[in-house]
């Protein structure tokens, strides 16, 4: 297939442009969008703006709303309609929860893909056509060394954020071992945590093959959002071979088997668990032989693309039928009073 569809979430993309398909990334004039240089396979291609109306598009995955506009501007088509739709639900709710109304509950022309089933369960999509694709994350490898007495948290934007990623809780881990906070916008963290920036580490944005590498050799993996759909850090640490210790919150408990870790929502136990594997690095590796284990057989690569490689046969083959349904009643000739 052909497929159209706009970068916009890292982590997922890098998966789903693995599969056997032709992924189309639109590219402005001033050269934003498109692969931007990432080591995705040739099969990931930039095709101009200017060029889609004359491009052959087989089905367009949209995860932003603006985007069906855009795609429809772009193509002279109507997603939907015209071409073969999928929208990708990566986000939960944000207000009116559990009462929100997803933005394409109106119409059963788009299938919405929820990228976990508690996003599924939360939002009410209506009319809409729903389905779960669980993630599936390209191995990293067992990297896991633990050397390191610190914790890793990945997130991005935790001083904006704040309580959604539960920054506002790390301050809590800083006096059992330094916590070294990776993501995006994470300069003055420990000041508004008031806490010593030596305890609670801006450690920066950092390649992922880097990222992977630095994270694995600090002892555990500490995750503390709130309300997430379910970070992909998080799985790709559990691929490393990362013990975990998080908020026991949304798609977590799915995700992260008793073996591989300890979730509660109790931040006095998340405290003697990571104490507890602080001070015994043997248990922490064992739990993080159970975490790569569950995580390569819950939400590796080869399973996720099998499924959307179903999901998007569906659509396709749906919209041709649909189409092809509508051309027959269009040309069918009313029948007179009489019936002739």
């Amino acid at each position: 297939m052909r497929i159209l569809l706009w970068h916009v979430h890292g982590g997922w993309t890098d998966g789903f442009v693995r599969g056997p398909h032709d992924y189309l990334l639109p590219v402005t004039p001033d050269g934003s969008g498109g692969r931007s240089g990432r080591p995705w396979p040739e099969s990931v291609v930039d095709v101009p703006v200017a060029d889609l109306r004359d491009t052959d598009v087989d089905v367009v995955v949209l995860q932003r709303t603006e985007e069906i506009d855009l795609a429809e501007q772009l193509l002279g088509r109507r997603p939907g309609r015209d071409v073969p739709a999928v929208f990708v639900e990566h986000n939960t709710p944000r207000v009116d929860v559990p009462t929100s109304v997803h933005p394409l509950a109106d119409r059963d022309d788009i299938l919405v893909a929820h990228v976990t089933h508690f996003n599924a369960l939360f939002w009410d999509c209506g009319r809409a056509p729903t389905t779960v694709v669980d993630h599936g994350v390209v191995d990293p490898g067992p990297q896991y060394t633990g050397e390191e007495r610190a914790l890793a948290v990945v997130t991005n934007e935790p001083v904006r954020r704040w309580r959604v990623t539960g920054a506002d809780l790390l301050g809590g881990f800083a006096d059992l071992a330094r916590v070294d906070v990776f993501g995006m916008g994470t300069d003055g963290l420990a000041e508004r945590l008031g806490v010593d920036p030596a305890r609670v580490v801006a450690a920066g944005d950092l390649p992922t093959a880097d990222l992977h590498r630095e994270i694995a050799r600090r002892r555990l993996y500490l995750h503390t959002p709130r309300w997430t759909s379910l970070g992909l850090s998080l799985l790709e640490a559990m691929h490393l071979g990362m013990p975990v210790v998080g908020l026991d919150t949304t798609e977590i408990r799915r995700a992260v088997p008793p073996e591989a870790g300890v979730l509660s929502n109790d931040p006095a136990e998340l405290r003697a668990a990571v104490a507890a594997l602080l001070d015994d690095p043997d248990e922490a590796r064992t739990r993080g032989v159970h975490a790569r284990a569950w995580a390569l057989a819950h939400y590796g690569l080869d399973a996720f693309l099998d499924r959307w490689d179903s999901v998007l046969d569906d659509v396709v083959s749906r919209s041709s039928r649909s189409r092809v349904s509508a051309a027959t009643s269009s040309t069918v000739t009313p029948a007179t009073k009489d019936g002739s």
